[in-house]
């Protein structure tokens, strides 16, 4: 006979446990342990199957066959589009754009003659009806419905028979079945779970919209994560128009591409060649600049980092960063200070990069060293130079992965000259392969300072002879 037992949940990732406890034994987050209410110990029988098993030879792979969605930027991600059946994922902030991004989406997939279905459970058709008019997204085979019950939606589905789901967003959608509100663990787990077996029996690609907590995790419980197919992380800074899409999980293709559009207030257009919003064009030299290049995923991004250095009076001098880490600056000041000899003890030192970058890798160690150096010597570093490198704590820089994809970019957009690493032979080999590009190898910072010309004569700098 079976056994009724109380049953505890981990509201963040779904651990389970038959009696309560303060911190979870999974993810180890304390006080999210909850009651779920009773559950059934039985065994269970075998049923009858859907589908018979077939050799894996005969199984037919065209109608799993990717179908672009319209937008390059967005099969990028998802490796050539969507996948009949497949579920995906896309979380981002608040206000960053993602419904914005997704009915010109459905838009667009509606335009090649599919019929899609958008269903919102945060705003009226009329309220999506006038973004779309000023988005120009209108199509007769786009439906739109307002529903936060689960049953309506998949009336909605049965109705329209869509050949695209777009539900924004899975955290307002509530079954009556289940206990709970929406957005809760419970709901979220029944929501998901139900739209995915309708999304793999009926072959419908399906887009999810979901939130996301303070800490920029995806809201809700973490088994939603493991559940779909596609996640994908929509970022982007409110005070610039630039946001990326980057795939966090693909089963269908790579994670290590990102998506570039650019969010106005005619809508959301996609960004193939990014790399002028990073760079800046100075009408004369200006000192305190200089331009590296950085990897988004598989995709080399042009950045410009940009320094000023000012003398003041103050006993502790500012170090203020944007777009860069603080802690390395503050390393890269000190081999600046220990190993060359840049004395920066009395001067503010003012560091960021151009169109709201971010960049976190170690290649952009030398470019920043550099722009330091040249605005604490007021020294004009050439405008058609760019410069790779990690910088290590004795000053030696070492060597960055895919040089050569990052210096054919460069000279494609007209970079004639480029300080990267000696370390790694077979690396610099290939680098000077690149044509119209002169490659100079360097050992370490302050070689590359002395070819540049930023060395000791300024006031800067400290005589270490003795």
């Amino acid at each position: 006979m079976a056994r009724s037992t109380t049953t505890f949940r981990c509201s963040e990732c779904g651990w389970t446990s038959a009696k309560w406890v303060g911190r979870c034994g999974e993810c180890q987050a304390w006080g999210t342990v909850d009651e779920v209410g009773g559950a059934t110990a039985q065994r269970t029988a075998s049923t009858s199957v859907t589908r018979a098993a077939q050799p894996i030879a005969q199984i037919d792979v065209e109608t799993s066959r990717s179908r672009p969605s319209g937008i390059a930027e967005l099969d990028r991600v998802l490796g050539g589009g969507f996948v009949p059946g497949a579920v995906v994922l896309l979380a981002g902030e608040p206000g960053v754009g993602k419904s914005t991004l997704l009915l010109e989406v459905a838009a667009r997939w509606a335009r090649g003659l599919a019929t899609t279905l958008y269903v919102s459970g945060e705003e009226s058709t009329a309220q999506i009806r006038l973004r779309a008019d000023r988005t120009k997204a209108i199509h007769d085979s786009l439906y739109l419905a307002a529903e936060t019950d689960l049953g309506a939606v998949l009336a909605h589905i049965d109705e329209v028979k869509p050949s695209l789901l777009v539900l924004d967003s899975v955290q307002t959608i509530g079954s009556s079945s289940i206990d709970g509100v929406p957005g809760g663990v419970t709901q979220v787990r029944e929501v998901a779970s139900t739209l995915i077996q309708v999304a793999k029996t009926r072959n419908i690609p399906t887009v999810l919209v979901g939130h996301v907590t303070k800490d920029g995790a995806i809201a809700g419980p973490r088994v939603l994560e493991h559940l779909v197919d596609v996640v994908l992380q929509f970022e982007g800074d409110r005070n610039t128009r630039l946001r990326l899409v980057r795939a966090v999980k693909n089963r269908f293709g790579p994670v290590d591409e990102i998506g570039c559009f650019d969010l106005s207030e005619e809508g959301i257009v996609e960004v193939p060649d990014p790399t002028g919003l990073f760079v800046s064009r100075h009408h004369q030299p200006v000192s305190g600049t200089c331009i590296t290049v950085t990897m988004e995923g598989r995709r080399p991004l042009l950045a410009e980092v940009q320094s000023l250095v000012s003398p003041t009076e103050l006993p502790q001098p500012r170090r203020a960063t944007s777009g860069l880490d603080s802690s390395r600056m503050a390393m890269i000041l000190a081999v600046l200070s220990r190993r060359c000899g840049l004395v920066l003890g009395r001067s503010d030192v003012y560091a960021a990069t151009v169109g709201g970058a971010r960049l976190s890798e170690p290649s952009a160690d030398l470019a920043t060293a550099v722009a330091v150096a040249s605005a604490a010597t007021d020294t004009i570093v050439p405008s058609d130079l760019v410069a790779l490198g990690e910088v290590g704590l004795a000053g030696e820089v070492r060597r960055v992965t895919h040089l050569g994809h990052r210096l054919r970019e460069a000279a494609r957009l007209g970079f004639r000259r480029a300080l990267v690493p000696r370390d790694g032979a077979d690396a610099t080999a290939d680098a000077r392969k690149v044509p119209g590009l002169a490659v100079v190898a360097v050992d370490d910072l302050a070689g590359a300072l002395r070819e540049l010309g930023i060395g000791a004569g300024t006031s800067h700098y400290t005589d270490r002879s003795h």
